[in-house]
């Protein structure tokens, strides 16, 4: 069906989640029930969505689809332009929506940060989505768009300045204030258990190379901070950044879609500022240590399953009041090949996970549906650009500034 003869611009999958009903909210406050941007939300559960509906004050079309019913979800895609997932752990429950996405050959955006699950779906459809024309964007919120618009507004500034980009740039997180979701406990729960099924995927999940381009999944030691490390760019104690393992590789996927602009040799790390003296350096020693131990606990199947009575459900997250309280505020620090330096700031003005994922996550649909990006499965920067920046900058809370 032709774009312009679909019902919806844009379908909002997961809308009864709880990342999905502060994005309603979102899109009620952002473009309205009848303005220029068509919208309907979708979920399993008829009653919840007329819930989430009336508590948003959204008169816009609902649709009743499971994420396990194949034929649903393709009638679903074959009216609208655009699906927003927020149904996760997408390993569990988004990919036959993908592949209804990549059957129609419309848009699609989520907030996953399950590279094992990216890969399989890069490598699964790819080809098709190109073959159709969909354009499949993962990791559109906290997880990775910081991170990858950051990196690419930080070579930006150094072309303009320097005529050269950085070959080297470290993210650290200065600050952030925000809880975490049940949603998110669940994926990475839900990681784990796939690891302890298929030891293979541990191989997936250290490679930092994991989701470029097929033929270019290996390149040159990249940092990667275990333990408490100096940085004297940021003049800070590092330490381990738990968001790093999905966000450098959504970075080099970006780098190898470009063709390695930024250099065969570019490198690319993320960790947690400490603060710089001997209080920087023990804190960095403490987080080290706290996150070694909640991950080696974590990978034991028989301990996932003492902790899970202890840790959030799917569904709750903070609290409103929690969510405006939120912050972030992310440092990339780069150098050139010919020893030029450049630093910058990304900040966000909600709780990392939920307040400002949904802001990025819609303002990513919108950006995307105005992208000349061709099929095919991208990352933020790549399909999105200097354009989504502007969007971040107007609407979602974000700032990008050298500092």
């Amino acid at each position: 069906m032709p774009r312009s003869a679909r019902t919806h611009d844009i379908v909002l999958f997961g809308a009864t989640s709880f990342v999905g009903q502060i994005l309603t909210q979102y899109m009620v406050d952002r473009h309205g029930n009848d303005g220029d941007v068509a919208w309907a939300m979708a979920g399993r559960n008829a009653s919840k969505l007329a819930e989430v509906a009336d508590d948003a004050g959204a008169a816009v079309d609902r649709i009743v689809v499971d994420a396990d019913d194949a034929a649903g979800l393709a009638e679903m895609c074959a009216h609208t332009n655009l699906v927003i997932s927020t149904v996760g752990p997408y390993a569990l429950y988004g990919s036959k929506l993908v592949a209804a996405v990549a059957e129609a050959g419309i848009d699609y955006v989520d907030l996953t940060g399950e590279p094992q699950w990216m890969q399989r779906m890069i490598d699964r459809y790819h080809e098709r989505a190109v073959e159709t024309g969909a354009r499949i964007v993962h990791s559109c919120g906290f997880d990775s768009v910081p991170s990858d618009m950051g990196v690419w507004f930080l070579q930006r500034e150094a072309q303009e300045r320097f005529g050269a980009p950085c070959s080297s740039i470290s993210m650290a997180v200065k600050a952030a204030k925000g809880g975490a979701s049940g949603g998110t406990v669940a994926s990475m729960m839900n990681m784990m258990d796939e690891v302890s099924a298929d030891p293979s995927l541990r191989d997936v999940l250290a490679n930092p190379y994991a989701l470029a381009v097929p033929g270019d999944r290996q390149g040159p030691d990249q940092p990667n901070v275990t333990l408490p490390v100096h940085d004297d760019g940021l003049e800070s104690w590092l330490a381990p950044f738990v968001m790093a393992a999905t966000n450098t590789r959504v970075v080099f996927r970006t780098h190898s879609l470009l063709g390695h602009p930024w250099g065969a040799d570019f490198t690319y790390g993320e960790a947690m500022m400490t603060g710089d003296g001997w209080s920087g350096r023990a804190k960095a020693m403490a987080v080290s240590a706290a996150m070694a131990s909640m991950m080696g606990a974590a990978s034991f199947g028989p301990v996932r399953s003492l902790m899970a009575p202890l840790l959030p459900d799917p569904g709750e997250g903070p609290s409103p009041e929690k969510q405006e309280a939120g912050f972030y505020d992310l440092r990339f620090h780069g150098t050139t090949a010919g020893g030029d330096e450049i630093t910058a700031a990304v900040t966000g003005d909600r709780d990392p996970g939920y307040g400002s994922t949904a802001k990025i996550l819609a303002e990513a649909a919108t950006t995307l549906a105005d992208s000349d990006a061709e099929g095919g499965f991208w990352t933020p920067a790549t399909a999105l650009g200097d354009p989504f920046i502007d969007a971040l900058v107007e609407h979602a809370g974000l700032t990008f500034d050298v500092t």
